[in-house]
């Protein structure tokens, strides 16, 4: 856990080692409403079992400050990890949202998941769909949606109260940026996506919602605008998209798929919620054969 405080609120982060994640508690001292950003649902894959201690731990977090949630925002349907967002507001409540672009990807993963009839690919899972642009309020605290395509089509940003959870667009400047080989990935639109967020203010806070550190260093989240665009391994200033998508075209064909990316996905286009009992009341996540 970490704290950061913005002009009018705070900035907690929550370090997942099993995931390398980064879930974030946003907090209104003033009216004690908050947002919780990116939770992960602990998953042992091994023997299919989920737990519930990354998300206690912030929602102990939330009761020891006696917090009210108003949102529960993912950045995108994860491939790493599995969102307790569900789980979070059978829990404290809040609104689930999310950009409006997953339809696309609920499209995309219905399709390879042969998922069930009723599964409407419409958004209607989440309770609110984001607009690029959109702008919001957690408490007294200003916030806006960024649309951020690329690594997903529906990636999305969220800029509160001066400071940017910018998902898995960036990563720290020396380990770089998100690939862009999923299903709906699109290279070119990373590049003007990390562009329209470099162009903030250089003093920006940017927090990320993954670290993979080189060897040596512990991991952390917390960069700047300016940082990234000095420093950032893949896209420092100076480095065009072309070469951009040359670097990353190269580099995400040598890279193996997450390990959970199959029992994430189908779970994290139902904004958390696992696939409905089948006739023997057992919840099943499938793996696609081949398809990837």
């Amino acid at each position: 856990m970490s704290l950061h405080t913005t002009p009018h609120g705070t900035v907690e982060a929550f370090f997942d080692p099993a995931t390398w994640t980064v879930s974030y508690l946003v907090v209104d001292p003033e009216t004690r409403q908050a947002a919780i950003v990116d939770p992960v649902l602990d998953f042992d894959v091994k023997a299919g079992r989920t737990s519930t201690t990354s998300a206690d731990q912030i929602l102990a977090r939330v009761a020891e400050q006696g917090l009210s949630i108003s949102w529960i925002l993912e950045t995108h349907a994860h491939a790493d990890h599995l969102s307790a967002a569900a789980y979070i507001k059978a829990k404290v409540g809040g609104q689930i949202a999310i950009g409006r672009r997953i339809q696309q990807v609920q499209k995309t993963f219905k399709a390879l998941f042969n998922m069930e009839s009723d599964f409407v690919p419409d958004g209607r899972q989440f309770d609110h769909l984001f607009d690029d642009d959109e702008a919001f309020n957690i408490g007294s605290l200003k916030a806006q949606a960024l649309a951020v395509p690329g690594h997903t089509p529906a990636d999305m940003a969220y800029m509160v109260d001066g400071v940017v959870l910018v998902g898995d667009t960036l990563f720290m400047p020396d380990v770089g940026t998100a690939r862009a080989d999923f299903p709906g990935g699109d290279v070119r639109a990373l590049y003007r996506s990390i562009r329209r967020l470099l162009a903030l203010p250089g003093d920006t806070a940017l927090f990320v919602c993954h670290d993979y550190p080189p060897a040596g260093r512990e991991p952390r989240w917390l960069t700047t605008v300016a940082d990234q665009r000095a420093h950032n391994i893949h896209v420092h200033d100076g480095v065009s998209e072309d070469a951009f998508v040359a670097m990353r075209q190269a580099r995400d064909a040598s890279l193996e798929m997450p390990t959970l990316i199959f029992p994430s996905v189908q779970v994290n286009v139902r904004a958390g919620e696992m696939p409905p009992p089948e006739d023997n009341g057992l919840r099943y996540l499938k793996i696609p054969l081949n398809a990837l």
